[in-house]
């Protein structure tokens, strides 16, 4: 794992791809932070990182798109799929060097509240969590980025998929907005959920028994549920996608100084379930 890792890290600043984030991240936080802590004198760095997010919605897809899609075209997958190490190991060696290249500017920020308190107030704890919660949201966008880059060998296409998700996860809030709160509503959303397992399964397994299985029990037992107590369903869409805000928990620290715990434990189990979701992607490819 440590070579692959050092390989890839090595790669990202050969190609200019790690030190064109970098340095992109640090210059447009930058110009926030005279903005608004320098110039308007706030006193919060956690505000000025707020405005930098829209930097990781291009920033991160550009350095996950070749993580495993340039593999793929190249042939060279082959070399990584025999291996003598696990693909567990293959794919954390890459999402460490992604995870690496996402740290370099973070630790740079842990000067900005230095400097801030070097002209006055500041509120350190406050800022060096945020800049923590930024790191590992950085590193859940990258986990999403590398799972799709693992499903196509076109690094374009790993590009534009991971930037539309990104893209609609920063629009997450208004988009909930518009959705109804009906426990009919509701219904369907589980309905469509089951649906989208059950396809997974199939995909995986390629065993329509068990697919179809596991679909008509996840339905059967929604209908159930719906029966029951229909009021279950309310306002579930909201409740249950409200949770896919990942920005929330960043934003909750740069405009409330809330720290929420389960949001992190979200941002950990996220990044642990695309991880794993790879590892799957990639062993489907072994065995086809």
């Amino acid at each position: 794992m440590l070579a692959i890792y050092k390989r890839e890290l090595r790669s990202y600043f050969q190609s200019m791809v790690g030190c064109v984030f970098v340095a992109f991240l640090i210059a447009f936080t930058g110009i926030y932070f005279m903005a608004y802590n320098m110039t308007a004198g706030y006193p919060y760095f956690s505000y000025t990182l707020s405005g930098s997010l829209i930097v990781f919605i291009v920033g991160i897809p550009l350095i996950t798109m070749r993580s495993f899609s340039e593999e793929r075209k190249n042939k060279t997958d082959q070399l990584l799929l025999t291996a003598p190490v696990s693909l567990g190991k293959v794919v954390m060696g890459k999402y460490l060097a992604m995870v690496t290249v996402i740290a370099v500017p973070n630790v740079i920020f842990c000067i900005f509240p230095l400097i801030i308190k070097s002209q006055g107030t500041a509120y350190l704890k406050v800022d060096y969590i945020s800049i923590g919660v930024f790191f590992l949201l950085g590193c859940v966008y990258a986990a999403i980025g590398m799972f799709m880059s693992a499903l196509t060998e076109s690094q374009m296409i790993a590009f534009i998929s991971t930037f539309g998700i990104l893209l609609v996860l920063y629009l997450w809030d208004g988009i909930l907005s518009l959705l109804p709160s009906t426990a009919a509503s509701g219904l369907v959303c589980v309905l469509i959920l089951v649906i989208l397992i059950a396809v997974y399964i199939w995909n995986m397994t390629e065993n329509i028994v068990l697919a179809g299985g596991a679909g008509a029990v996840g339905a059967a037992a929604a209908l159930a549920v719906y029966i029951v107590k229909s009021s279950l369903y309310e306002n579930l869409l909201s409740n249950l996608l409200g949770r896919l805000a990942l920005a929330n928990v960043f934003t909750d620290i740069t405009n409330n100084n809330i720290v929420d715990l389960s949001g992190i434990a979200l941002y950990l189990s996220v990044i642990a379930v695309f991880a794993f979701l790879t590892v799957q992607a990639i062993q489907k490819r072994r065995w086809s």
